[in-house]
């Protein structure tokens, strides 16, 4: 009695399966990477848009709390849910006219809606009172201005280096609107070593 044998797939058949499931999970594996990307750059635009970003310090004007390539990191979101204070650091729009003034800018926020501001002898003079500004070393070299009364919706900043010509700020384009402001620079993020809060 002859014994039947099952019959037997050729060797060929199972190789090419392998290779075509392989390929299946590499691409797989690809794709799931890929969305991984895409949601993340994602999630990290609308940060930013909204919440953070970071800015890099261009000029001297705001020496000597700020150098120059500095990283900040700037939180956008305090506008949204709280106010501008006086003694913040904000990053604001340029509000010069030009193409030369598109950048933006990083100023200290002086003087409030209301406030009236003067300069004389080179110090700062806030509603009739002598204003002590730890966060400069050297008395205001541009010369006297004002006094000059901030409108509603609207703030005077100045940089913190008061050294002639250094800053270009409020004395020259006037009070910003709030609108400009773009956020509070929070931390210096960048170098390490100068890590701190502002």
């Amino acid at each position: 009695m002859k014994q039947q044998s099952e019959p037997i797939a050729p060797s060929g058949g199972r190789r090419r399966s392998s290779r075509k499931s392989a390929m299946v999970g590499w691409r797989k594996e690809l794709w799931d990477w890929t969305r991984a990307l895409v949601v993340a750059a994602a999630i990290v635009l609308l940060l930013q848009a909204y919440v953070f970003q970071l800015s890099t310090v261009k000029k001297i004007s705001m020496e000597p709390t700020l150098h120059e390539n500095e990283w900040l990191f700037v939180n956008k979101i305090s506008l949204e849910f709280g106010s501008v204070k006086r003694g913040d650091i904000v990053v604001l729009k340029d509000p010069s006219d030009g193409p030369e003034h598109k950048d933006y800018l990083v100023k200290r926020v002086i003087g409030m809606p209301g406030d009236t501001l003067e300069i004389r002898a080179g110090e700062l003079y806030l509603n009739g009172e002598l204003t002590v500004e730890p966060y400069t070393d050297v008395k205001i070299e541009d010369g006297d201005y004002g006094p000059t009364t901030v409108s509603p919706g609207h703030y005077f900043v100045m940089g913190d280096n008061r050294h002639e010509r250094a800053s270009r700020d409020s004395r020259a384009f006037n009070e910003v609107p709030k609108s400009m402001i773009k956020g509070r620079a929070d931390l210096i993020i960048w170098p390490i070593s100068r890590w701190t809060k502002l």
